[in-house]
């Protein structure tokens, strides 16, 4: 087996191994957890928080089932928070315990509104659990009163909500600043000063799949972005100043942040090892600002440059975060999503076309020289060293690369990774339509058009590109790819099938051009 097939292979099972361990192997959500779970403290490491905070939060724990049954009232809404494009519900407990998303993207098959929260983990977006633990039960015990049961806010300003507990004389204050785009501030006033922990919630849990990861990031002081996947939560961590507190599934976000003094992050653990977010405060008063809804970049943006941090993609961040500002700038110029994608793929080839041309010329080279390369693994094929002599001086005297023609292809790994988490994570392709029976780029085709137009323009682009094949088994496997990557590719988003379809078409006329000119070359030599 040349140097070139050897990469070849390399490369195509990178890729069959990338997009298998996504598939199969991506943690799934396991059964939900009793939320009536205490609080965990398991780990303490460098970054792990004192000996004193970790006790606070093990003993704030939640109500017993004995009181949760007998108070089941305090889940029940007292108010109802109504923006263009979301209603917010607050509960007893003055938690937010459900948001609603209107949006016509944000429907669901039946046509109906989102609902962000669709499980009863806990907690709740700024739910507080007092360190002092019969306090914290009795804050559980305790409803709130509300300054308005119904509040209506317009596209213009925010508007206040007040919520108000009495804890035997402890006077507890919360006031919501709510603006249209979701984002909110947040002050806590208490008439005597008590340490406690308040939460942007569990993530949302609308769109579970296999995908994508879910758990929690925290900014860190330094900017560093420390992300922990559900069923990666070790223990009790802690980060002082930290920038942005998030908690997140593939396509929504609840958040806090403060990018002038930072926030105390506590990260627990709940029963099955996912992560839980809680932030530290021990003053009388204190003011964060929050976020709760879809991880759009156009929203995120307007609120706060920083908040784009929250769209994450994963370990080709450096790669796919500049791409997909490209694929914004684009969809600037073109309101179609699908065309957006094809005008993106397009650019991609034009800018690596000088590298695909040579490595399409070293091809042709590598072809024409195949019955020489055969010839000499016949004659050498008991001496693996004379043989691999004679071959480089065969390449050296046709002035021919072995790798030359692999570049391109290794090239188009980590740009297709890239991709991949773009089109995965980028929320802004739920229910975007392209063309006739395309009505949602962010699911599979229905009709399995796009992944079966997807796998012949990779068999005719194989048609079409020539090959150094001096083993009749590795011609045979290659020749299966095509059916191998329509296989993985039937489920795939359409927005991320579309786009390799689109590479794959453009790769075909590339080849067919370069073809073409060698030709007409090899006559006038």
């Amino acid at each position: 087996m040349n140097t070139q097939t050897r990469v070849v292979i390399a490369t195509v099972l990178s890729l069959l191994v990338f997009i298998g361990y996504d598939y199969f192997f991506m943690p799934k959500p396991k059964h939900l957890v009793d939320q009536n779970r205490t609080v965990q403290t398991t780990v303490k490491d460098s970054k792990t928080i004192s000996e004193t905070t970790s006790s606070a939060i093990e003993k704030s724990v939640t109500p017993t089932q004995k009181s949760q049954t007998a108070d089941k009232k305090l889940t029940n809404v007292i108010a109802t928070v109504e923006t263009s494009n979301a209603t917010i519900e607050f509960d007893a407990l003055g938690r937010i315990s459900q948001v609603y998303l209107k949006d016509k993207q944000y429907r669901n098959e039946e046509g109906k509104e989102l609902k962000l929260f669709n499980s009863p983990k806990i907690p709740k977006p700024l739910e507080i659990r007092f360190s002092d633990p019969k306090l914290n039960e009795l804050a559980f015990k305790t409803p709130y009163t509300v300054s308005v049961s119904k509040l209506n806010i317009g596209k213009d300003k925010p508007e206040e909500i007040v919520f108000t507990q009495n804890l035997n004389g402890l006077i507890v204050e919360k006031r919501v600043k709510i603006y249209p785009d979701h984002h909110y501030d947040i002050t806590v006033k208490l008439s005597d000063s008590k340490p406690y922990f308040i939460s942007p919630g569990y993530r949302p849990d609308l769109r579970i799949d296999s995908y994508t990861v879910h758990g929690v990031m925290v900014e860190e002081a330094d900017g560093t972005l420390t992300i922990i996947d559900d069923g990666d939560a070790k223990g009790t961590e802690a980060f002082r100043k930290a920038r942005i507190a998030v908690a997140f599934d593939r396509y929504y976000a609840t958040a806090f942040y403060d990018f002038e003094k930072g926030m105390d992050v506590v990260i627990n653990k709940d029963a099955e090892d996912n992560p839980i977010l809680f932030i530290k405060e021990e003053g009388s008063e204190t003011t964060l600002h929050g976020y709760i809804g879809p991880k759009e970049y156009k929203i995120l943006q307007s609120i706060h440059p920083e908040l784009t941090k929250i769209i994450e993609f994963g370990w080709f961040t450096f790669i796919a975060a500049p791409m997909f500002k490209v694929l914004m700038w684009l969809h600037s110029f073109i309101p179609n999503w699908g065309w957006t994608i094809v005008a993106l793929t397009v650019l991609i080839r034009i800018l690596l076309y000088p590298l695909t041309y040579k490595g399409m010329v070293s091809m042709h080279k590598l072809k024409e020289l195949a019955p020489k390369i055969k010839e000499i693994q016949q004659k050498y094929k008991g001496d693996p060293q004379k043989m691999n002599m004679h071959m480089m001086e065969l390449y050296k005297k046709h002035k021919a690369n072995p790798l030359g023609g692999c570049l391109p292809m290794l090239l188009q790994i980590p740009v297709f990774f890239a991709i991949y988490r773009v089109l995965l994570n980028a929320i802004e392709l739920k229910g975007a339509e392209w063309i006739l029976w395309i009505h949602d780029l962010s699911v599979m085709d229905p009709y399995y058009v796009l992944p079966i137009l997807m796998g012949a323009s990779m068999w005719l682009h194989q048609m079409v590109t020539p090959n150094n094949f001096t083993d009749p088994m590795q011609e045979k496997i290659f020749k299966w790819l095509p059916v191998i990557f329509t296989f993985f590719f039937v489920t795939f988003p359409a927005g991320l099938v579309l786009y390799w379809l689109t590479n794959n078409i453009f790769s075909i006329a590339q080849q067919l051009v370069i073809n073409k000119m060698l030709e007409k070359h090899k006559k006038a030599e």
